[in-house]
């Protein structure tokens, strides 16, 4: 497995503001495709594990890069 590389909060505020700009355009599916881009912090990713399930982060597709390198790649189905 390559060596992680955390997203740059450069990128992290570029997509969000990207995503604000496509809300304020009515384009909110595409807003919401990018902000789901941005790596979600591992502590809330374990909490929506546990709340809303698995199949909820892996069904809406969000980053888990961060939660992947915190606690392995297998905790999400563990």
């Amino acid at each position: 497995m390559p060596d992680y590389q955390p997203m740059t909060i450069h990128k992290r505020l570029r997509l969000r503001m990207e995503s604000l700009e496509l809300e304020k355009q009515g384009k909110l599916e595409e807003a919401e495709l990018l902000r789901q881009q941005i790596p979600m912090p591992p502590w809330l990713a374990k909490f929506v594990k546990k709340h809303m399930g698995a199949d909820f982060l892996i069904n809406n597709k969000w980053n888990l890069s961060e939660a992947d390198a915190e606690y392995g790649p297998g905790w999400l189905t563990e």
